[in-house]
């Protein structure tokens, strides 16, 4: 894929760039370190690409948002991080912060200049704190990692950021090229750290200004009522007994998350991954457009949770508590994965951090059960004094058959277990533990 320059970049997805006048600090010819050459390198680098250093900064407009934007020149020394460089980025989260304007930073860097040395590594700080302070104040971030993204660059802007695009086959990792241990290219791609949890979508550079603008929209719309729950999808009466309910959020028949997300939103944006080496194909997570407004949503799928799933889940309910965006939240599980996959990867932490998150949200939180609540795996998803059940699902203490052998009872029993538990809806209902049983939409 050929590397263009950042200006043809911005060209591509944004309307009326406006650059930021960041001034140039006076620097010895040769660097802070007086490098030998450095004069004549960056001379030949201003020539060939016509900028003053290795990023561009101003305001511009994605489909109707203004943002800021911080793009790379990587034909600038690689796109290499500098004093200067630091001071155009420190300034550009400054005017975000000022004007309260989404940052979008296109990233394509080998990291750090070296003709700089610890000058140049010392920016990182800067950007960390600009964008630091830029989050603090409910302000999201999106990088787009671009070939190559590395070093410095890939560990503040690029991981740094509430989601993460990034352009096919794009290098990306920490190591730099001409650095990384032999062997095993393929780790220090873009569609690998997708499929590691660390990046949110890859996106064609066609497709890019509309994934932007799609983005946009959905994080810079702050909304401080609740997210109605969803009707139910299909109709359905209460079910007699337990074991009745117990077999109807098992049917191969009834209505799964996403059907209920479809149904619920004009459209939507999943994020992907807990940031830290894990996806969990069983957790749907993003943020929908409904009515005129955002609203976000993690999703149990119908499959025991992982702790990669609680991790995504978490971090997407503190991403909208932050950005102000009330949240959805779907109940749809077994439990929560209990082999010993799942305990090495850090189950018990990974579901404390989801009941964190949502015991702490600054924002709403609505919580539907679709299917099966199964123990604490499944609450952990679930709004205290703000969920919701369809007729056709169930909660409970742990499931009849995990019952019957924490209660060393014979299986032929189970049926029976399910009514001891008083897990159908209406139960639910009575216990306190739900507000009420959703019905179909009419009309």
């Amino acid at each position: 894929m050929p590397r263009l320059p950042a200006r043809e970049v911005v060209g591509a997805i944004a309307n009326g760039f406006a650059e930021f006048p960041t001034p140039l600090r006076d620097e010895p010819a040769d660097g802070p370190i007086g490098w030998p050459g450095y004069r004549e390198a960056r001379a030949d680098a201003e020539e060939r690409t016509g900028e003053k250093e290795s990023v561009v900064c101003g305001t511009a407009k994605i489909g109707d948002v203004e943002a800021v934007l911080i793009a790379f020149e990587f034909g600038f020394l690689g796109g290499s991080l500098g004093q200067r460089t630091g001071d155009r980025i420190e300034a550009a989260f400054a005017h975000a912060r000022d004007a309260r304007l989404p940052v979008v930073s296109l990233v394509a860097t080998g990291g750090s200049r070296m003709q700089q040395g610890m000058r140049a590594l010392m920016q990182l700080q800067r950007v960390a704190r600009a964008s630091a302070l830029t989050r603090s104040l409910g302000i999201p971030q999106i990088s787009v990692l671009r070939d190559p993204t590395t070093g410095g660059g890939w560990a503040t802007l690029g991981a740094g950021a509430d989601v993460i695009l990034a352009l096919p086959e794009a290098q990306v990792g920490f190591a730099g090229s001409r650095v990384r241990p032999p062997g095993s290219p393929e780790a220090y791609t873009a569609e690998a750290k997708y499929e590691w949890g660390q990046v949110d979508a890859i996106v064609s550079p066609d497709e890019l200004g509309g994934t932007l603008e799609r983005w946009l929209r959905l994080l810079t719309a702050r909304s401080s009522a609740a997210a109605p729950p969803p009707s139910a999808l299909r109709p359905a009466s209460l079910p007699e007994t337990g074991w009745e309910a117990v077999e109807a959020a098992r049917s191969p028949r009834r209505p799964r998350a996403h059907e209920y997300l479809d149904a619920y939103f004009d459209w939507r944006a999943d994020i992907s991954g807990d940031r830290c080496g894990g996806v969990d194909p069983g957790v749907a997570c993003g943020f929908g457009w409904r009515d005129g407004r955002t609203i976000a949503y993690a999703a149990q799928c119908g499959t025991p949770t992982q702790p990669a799933g609680f991790r995504t889940a978490a971090r997407l309910v503190r991403l909208a508590s932050r950005l102000g965006i009330p949240v959805l939240t779907l109940v749809d599980t077994p439990g929560a994965a209990n082999d010993a996959a799942a305990e090495q990867a850090g189950a018990g932490g990974a579901i404390a951090a989801m009941f964190e998150a949502v015991a702490t949200a600054s924002i709403p939180v609505t919580t539907l059960v679709i299917g099966e609540g199964g123990s604490g795996g499944a609450l952990a998803f679930a709004a205290a004094e703000s969920t919701w059940v369809a007729p056709d699902a169930y909660f409970s203490v742990t499931s009849p058959e995990a019952a019957a052998a924490i209660l060393k009872r014979p299986a032929s029993e189970v049926p029976a277990i399910a009514n001891q538990l008083h897990l159908r809806p209406q139960d639910l209902v009575d216990l306190g533990v739900a507000r009420a049983v959703v019905s179909e939409k009419q009309g």
